[in-house]
């Protein structure tokens, strides 16, 4: 089955907002459809957190066997979540957040997703990020 980088991308989405509950679910659903998928859990100063952010995701990528070993794999995964980190930053400098990372491939593409909640004493402002790349099929 061909996936197309949209479904790709919608499935990275559906990682970074599912509860821990729902997670194991749209893993196996999602394999049935050949895209691979994970998520994980990310919080903390944002402009202090991103180094952490990029290499949990890397971290997760490689333990779910989403990427290979390689640096155009991972370099793919951190490129990707640097963009999604841009999208979301500009709203969360100097404030704390706490949210989940979705990352999804199926074959040459990989998304990244960031969702997260910016915390300003009981004020919270709801935000997401997406990335995208293409990446060679390493055999």
């Amino acid at each position: 089955m061909t996936n197309k980088s949209t479904d790709v991308a919608k499935a990275a989405v559906k990682m970074a907002i599912s509860s821990r509950d729902e997670e194991d679910y749209y893993i196996s659903n999602f394999k049935k459809k050949d895209i691979m998928c994970t998520a994980v859990d990310i919080g903390g100063n944002i402009m202090a957190s991103i180094p952490k952010i990029i290499e949990r995701s890397l971290v997760a990528a490689k333990r779910s066997n989403i990427i290979s070993d390689c640096h155009v794999h991972e370099g793919a995964i951190a490129g990707a979540a640097r963009e999604a980190i841009t999208q979301v930053s500009s709203k969360a400098i100097g404030l704390n957040v706490g949210g989940k990372i979705g990352i999804a491939r199926s074959g040459e593409h990989v998304s990244v997703c960031i969702f997260m909640s910016i915390g300003l004493l009981h004020l919270n402002e709801v935000v997401i990020g997406l990335g995208h790349r293409s990446i060679p099929i390493i055999k």
